[in-house]
């Protein structure tokens, strides 16, 4: 069963994919405009948006976006943990972006 899982990865390439993906999530974030983020973090397609403390915690804003039907984890009080599947296309991650956005605008 494990060795499965190992061939998906390899034969799909999707450590590749995950590099490739988590570059272009962490450009969109970058490029968010938004006075709350302290700083963002990203390795493959795991994201971490840091919030300032004056942007109060991460809690309620994941409330909100799971209302809008995007799933993420507050961590650590002002962080908003991203971990989306290794199969999310561009055009998910735009959607999911523009939804952090909305709730961080």
């Amino acid at each position: 069963m494990a060795s499965e899982a190992l061939d998906v990865l390899i034969d799909e390439k999707l450590v590749e994919r995950a590099a490739e993906l988590g570059a272009y999530l962490k450009a969109k974030l970058l490029a968010m405009k938004t006075d709350k983020i302290e700083e963002i973090r990203v390795i493959g397609l795991w994201a971490g948006v840091q919030l300032k403390e004056s942007a109060g915690p991460a809690r309620p804003y994941c409330y909100q976006l799971k209302d809008r039907g995007m799933l993420c984890k507050d961590t650590h009080a002002q962080t908003i943990r991203l971990a989306p599947p290794l199969v999310i296309t561009k055009e998910q991650i735009d959607w999911a972006v523009g939804q952090l956005e909305a709730v961080l605008g």
